[in-house]
Order: structure tokens, then sequence, then C-alpha cells
């Protein structure tokens, strides 16, 4: 399988809100970056951070506008990640770089602007709260 393969295989994972599948994608030693917050190490982490994240919506989306794969075998994403939240839809732009070997994922970061994801989170409450 390649690089491009095993990340779209990830995203639809995720897209299936399948947290156990979505692991099985990490190696045990793996980081998980979200910048521009924390790193996360290992397994247990990165499971509890992207539980979070399945759990916010009630359905997942991952529009990959671009997918490239380095000669090194990374594989970067530019993405509309969206997540559907009380019957709006949450959209965000991200680029994301994986690194694998040996058919798993090692490294993971994604680049986006947080304070456009807070500001659609608490749009999205504000309108919640008003119903």
């Amino acid at each position: 399988m390649s690089n491009i393969a095993l990340v779209k295989d990830f995203i639809a994972a995720w897209e299936a809100q399948d947290l156990d599948r979505v692991m099985g994608f990490f190696t045990p030693d793996a980081v998980y970056h979200n910048i521009p917050m924390p790193i996360v190490n290992g397994l247990a982490d990165i499971r509890k951070t992207i539980a979070g994240f399945i759990g916010m919506g009630d359905k997942l989306v991952f529009e990959t506008h671009h997918i490239a794969e380095t000669s090194g075998g990374a594989v970067m994403t530019e993405r509309t990640d969206k997540f559907l939240m009380g019957g709006q839809w949450l959209e965000l732009p991200v680029m994301g770089v994986f690194e694998i070997k040996d058919g798993k994922i090692t490294k993971w970061r994604d680049y986006f602007d947080l304070g456009q994801f807070q500001s659609q989170v608490a749009k999205i409450n504000s309108q919640k709260v008003a119903e």
C-alpha cells in the first residue's frame, strides 16, 4: 500500500468516527501535534485527544483538496475538516503532514488557525443556547 493510500484509509476511519480503527494507524511511540496546540505523545494520550475531536461532532468530513507524497514517504494533505455540530457545520482549513514508517504513522502534524476554530465553536454554541 502506498503511503497516500494509507492516509486516505486513515481519513476514512475518521469519517466513520471509528476510534479503534483510527488508533490502529499509529506506532506505539507516535507523536501528534495539532499546531498550535501542545504536542501529544504516545497512544494513550493520542487516543484521548482524538476521542475529543471525534466526539464533538455528529458527523465528520475531511475534504482533501490536495495530497502528495515526498520521496522520503511523508504525505502532505491540504484539507477542509468539517464537523457537524448541533445541525451546523464547522469548517476548518488544515494542512497536514504524516510521517510514516513500515505502514504506520509515526508523526502527524496538522496546521490550522486555532482562533478560527474557537470562534466557530463559540458561534455554534451561542446559537444552541439561543434556541
